[in-house]
């Protein structure tokens, strides 16, 4: 920045840090990227050059309209609490508490995703309190320090009231952190048996994943259900961090639970003597106890996710698709569609459609596109963005549709499958079943019951029964048109368990 223009904003700056409104930063070079608060571990992309420009902006706005530069001390002064709040900035947050939103745009707007790095889709999975929030938490905390992320504490990452009552994960949580060599983007997913859905909707996004498995009680059923469905979504690596060992004395313990999870990896189709296995202490680490079990197991474990989960290839030149995760209103623009891209490339101002709710194709434009609460010119495959759409209501659609390009995908009830039924040492039915068979069926980020028959001309079909373990094909048929495709995987549940996985062979109507 040239030094006239820094100090033409030093008074700004030196009036808010003087009135409380914000914190005083360490000293300012012309030559540095980021400020670290050393309190807090957290980047203060408010004193960044780009934004001293948009806060002189913002202030001579208020100015001109009020008279007053006390009129932006009431949201500027909430800044410093919003800094735990999630992976926005200080402004932002404050301007949102306040319900600041012309200049809440204005600011976003201003804020631009830059693709400086590769980047990777990753995620923590396992059994319910094994220390899966914590760690996602700690590895944001440790990145903070680093200039590398943004610090969310736990109750920023589990932020429902339901979440922080009972102490566990619900819905899926998206965070953002780089290292050296990447940037991620991290989904925390539950691990409660009753909300596995949501942990199959956050691994079909993964390229990677981080199991977490707690050394005072090992492999648990959620680790290897967890296992199982990451497999059938298409993870190829996972890294394994055994948490909770500052409450293990004992190295054989360690070592056990260490032999069972590279065993377990192996039975499902990893590679578990390669796997690399971090054991350390999540919590340690968020309260920067014991380095030897804390930080620099964190550090080990970002270095192991660095080298051991490969880059993916991006399909760029398909077209646009991505499946619908999350749809909320914004007040003033329209409504968003969150989700993260299968494939393709999509360009601000396209036209797309929405399929998905029966046979009605919902067609929209998108007129905005965001990547981490920043504004891009494009989203694709392998970003979780968010898209503003034009013209379209929030009731009109719903988690499980897709957003692609006109006229590549469409809706179908009926279709061919080959299906694996699993074995009950792999969690799934103990009996057989026969046609007729009615589970709920996962698509994506779709769910949906189904009802599984035997094809046309099949002899016995109404005596026939499918046993654990069988390899069989079936017709599927479901209850709610989907937008499916040949080639497409799928998991099948009943009672609270995975019973089967399967393709898509054939679309049938």
């Amino acid at each position: 920045m040239p030094a006239r223009q820094w100090t033409t904003l030093a008074p700004i700056r030196r009036y808010l840090c003087e009135t409380s409104i914000l914190p005083f930063p360490p000293p300012y070079t012309p030559t540095t990227k980021a400020v670290v608060d050393n309190e807090h571990s957290i980047v203060h992309p408010l004193f960044g050059p780009s934004s001293l420009f948009l806060l002189y902006y913002l202030i001579s706005t208020t100015l001109k309209m009020s008279a007053s530069l006390r009129s932006v001390a009431p949201f500027l002064r909430t800044a410093r609490a919003s800094l735990r709040q999630g992976n926005v900035s200080p402004l932002q947050a404050a301007l949102k508490r306040k319900n600041v939103s012309p200049v809440l745009n204005i600011y976003r707007t201003y804020a631009v995703f830059e693709r400086t790095k590769p980047h990777v889709n990753i995620g923590t999975i396992g059994h319910v309190d094994h220390g899966k929030t914590t760690l996602s938490a700690a590895i944001t905390k440790r990145q903070a320090e680093k200039g590398l992320a943004n610090f969310l504490e736990y109750g920023a990452i589990d932020k429902a009231p339901e979440e922080r009552k009972r102490g566990i994960t619900i819905s899926t949580a998206h965070i953002e952190y780089s290292t050296d060599n990447r940037h991620y983007s991290h989904v925390d997913c539950p691990g409660h048996a009753d909300y596995i859905k949501n942990m199959i909707t956050g691994a079909a996004n993964m390229d990677g994943a981080i199991i977490v498995v707690a050394a005072s009680d090992g492999q648990m059923p959620q680790t290897r259900e967890h296992l199982l469905l990451a497999r059938q979504v298409g993870v190829q690596k996972i890294v394994v961090f055994v948490n909770k060992v500052d409450a293990i004395d004992d190295p054989e313990m360690l070592e056990l639970v260490e032999m069972e999870m590279r065993e377990l990896l192996s039975t499902y189709g990893f590679e578990g003597d390669e796997t690399p296995v971090i054991m350390g202490s999540a919590l340690m680490a968020l309260n920067n106890q014991r380095n030897d079990i804390g930080n620099e197991k964190i550090d080990d474990l970002l270095k192991a996710v660095d080298e051991w989960i490969p880059t993916p290839s991006r399909d760029l030149e398909k077209p646009f698709l991505m499946s619908v995760e999350d749809v909320f209103s914004i007040s003033g623009r329209g409504t968003v569609v969150s989700g993260r891209v299968e494939r393709g490339l999509l360009k601000r101002d396209t036209e797309v459609e929405i399929v998905g709710k029966g046979d009605v194709i919902i067609k929209s434009k998108v007129t905005d596109i965001e990547t981490f609460k920043k504004s891009c010119e494009e989203s694709r495959a392998g970003d979780n963005s968010g898209l503003l759409l034009r013209g379209v209501k929030r009731e009109d659609i719903r988690r499980g549709m897709v957003v692609c390009k006109p006229g590549t995908v469409k809706a179908h009830s009926r279709f061919l499958t080959s299906l694996y039924v699993l074995s009950k040492d792999e969690g799934g039915r103990h009996t057989g079943f026969h046609e007729n068979y009615k589970p709920q069926m996962y698509l994506r980020t779709a769910d949906e019951s189904v009802t599984l028959n035997f094809p046309e001309g099949t002899e016995d079909a109404s005596t026939k029964m499918v046993m654990p373990g069988d390899n069989v094909e079936m017709v599927a048929t479901l209850h709610n048109p989907s937008a499916i495709e040949v080639g497409q995987r799928f998991n099948v549940r009943e009672g609270g368990r995975t019973v089967a996985t399967g393709l898509i062979t054939r679309i049938l109507e």
